[in-house]
């Protein structure tokens, strides 16, 4: 068994940081050595300041997930630091936590990873999309506590053993009722946005959703990208549409979606940036945020964003999971896209492009903070989207015939438009439906011709 405790001594710092605020990350590992350098971001991205850090490799003990004597060491850090939080990057169980909280000085509180990032989604849940699905993870990580709680109290017959409080049935049930009524909110909303989806692409839009884990430059690879007009400025606008993308150096500033038209010489694109997938997340927590991921599963187009900078292992591990992720239920094409690659030295991006060839055969080298090539990427999103049709209308010259070709132009890429004295000659590119509605709104213009 190997592992490390280290602290920062309790100091006039500790005046400008509640105590609640302040706290001693942990870790344990079957082997190898544990990093603990995500559960430090996530702790600064849910408010806390990491103020000492304790790791050990050895199996997983059943009653306190270290062994007993670590957490005497973490009982010894917590006191020397002033923590008032321990926050473990494990699952932790029910009762896992109430032993090891049983060890620590009073009023520390033991939060576990999932438990974490449940309180960052909490603070950036700003629609109620977001908030019910903050509100359903919960729910569902509560749930097989409120279960292990009821099998406990029916086999020992003792209310409150270890702590856990009095079982009530009641809980269960209602943890249970309040699931089912968020996911028929869930569901409504959806469907709200399928049709919303559906009439943007009826109106020329191709959908491209970024994808990606968190700090990997999604937010700012968005706004390199978008057009300085937002979409749908009149009334009918999107409920998660956010004039910007926030980019900052932390994990999950992006919960919801926003969405911004994307600048493309022919294309109308409209590109929308979503919640950063994370390393190690449950299968019942992605299922809670399947509506969010819905963006990307129901794009035309997604492009896979990944920190070049980052070790290859580290890459390709991300590159797996996010494929096993968005293979799953997406059939849209991904365009992997290697971003930062300013970090990278001279030689370095080969040697990353042969050595992840497998899972990223053909990548876009950009770096979103520079803008180095992302001229490049925008001419692979559109040469990827799904292809277009060419036609030719010759149309009388008429008011009408005057409003279809500027619908035309609103719609598809007018590569051609000439007039003589009595017709218009429009050759454009566009969506099939498009091309079929402007073939139907000629046919109705008399005397018309198509070819």
């Amino acid at each position: 068994m190997t592992g490390s405790v280290e602290g920062a001594s309790a100091d006039g710092d500790a005046e400008s940081v509640p105590r609640e605020r302040r706290a001693v990350v942990a870790k344990r590992v079957d082997s190898g050595d544990a990093d603990l350098a995500e559960i430090t971001q996530l702790a600064a991205a849910a408010g806390y300041e990491v103020v000492g850090e304790l790791t050990q490799t050895r199996t997983e003990d059943a009653a306190f997930m270290f062994g007993e004597g670590k957490v005497a060491q973490l009982r010894d850090l917590v006191r020397r630091t002033d923590a008032g939080a321990v926050i473990v990057d494990n699952d932790v169980g029910p009762y896992q936590t109430f032993n090891i909280g049983g060890k620590l000085p009073e009023g520390v509180e033991v939060i576990d990873r999932f438990t974490l990032i449940l309180e960052i989604f909490g603070q950036r849940a700003n629609t109620r999309k977001a908030q019910l699905q903050v509100e359903l993870a919960e729910l569902r990580y509560e749930l097989p506590r409120a279960e292990a709680k009821a099998s406990l109290a029916k086999r020992d017959e003792r209310p409150g053993f270890m702590g856990l409080g009095e079982y009530d049935e009641s809980v269960e049930r209602d943890i249970k009722r309040q699931i089912s009524e968020i996911r028929d909110e869930l569901e409504s909303i959806a469907e709200k946005e399928e049709a919303r989806r559906e009439q943007r692409r009826d109106s020329g839009f191709d959908l491209v959703a970024l994808a990606g884990y968190t700090n990997a430059g999604k937010s700012t690879l968005m706004r390199r990208l978008a057009a300085e007009i937002d979409v749908d400025e009149n009334a009918d606008r999107h409920p998660d549409l956010d004039t910007t993308a926030e980019s900052q150096d932390m994990l999950f500033t992006t919960l919801g979606t926003t969405t911004r038209r994307a600048e493309m010489e022919k294309r109308d694109v409209l590109l929308t940036d979503t919640v950063g997938f994370i390393a190690d997340l449950p299968h019942w927590l992605v299922e809670s945020f399947e509506s969010t991921l819905d963006s990307v599963y129901r794009a035309d187009l997604v492009l896979l964003v990944v920190d070049a900078s980052e070790p290859v292992e580290d890459m390709r591990e991300k590159l797996v999971t996010s494929h096993d992720t968005l293979y799953e239920r997406n059939e849209a094409p991904v365009v992997t896209v290697f971003n930062k690659v300013d970090r990278l030295a001279p030689g370095e991006l080969a040697d990353k492009r042969g050595a992840l060839s497998g899972v990223a055969p053909d990548p876009v080298a950009v770096s979103a903070k520079t803008g180095a090539g992302v001229a490049e990427l925008r001419d692979r999103v559109e040469d990827e989207l799904p292809d277009w049709e060419r036609e030719r209308l010759v149309l009388p010259v008429s008011d009408e015939a005057m409003s279809l070709v500027s619908w035309i132009h609103d719609h598809g890429h007018v590569d051609e438009e000439s007039y003589a004295s009595d017709q218009v000659t429009v050759d454009f590119e566009a969506k099939p439906s498009i091309v079929a509605r402007a073939r139907s709104k000629a046919a109705d213009l008399a005397p018309a011709e198509s070819t």
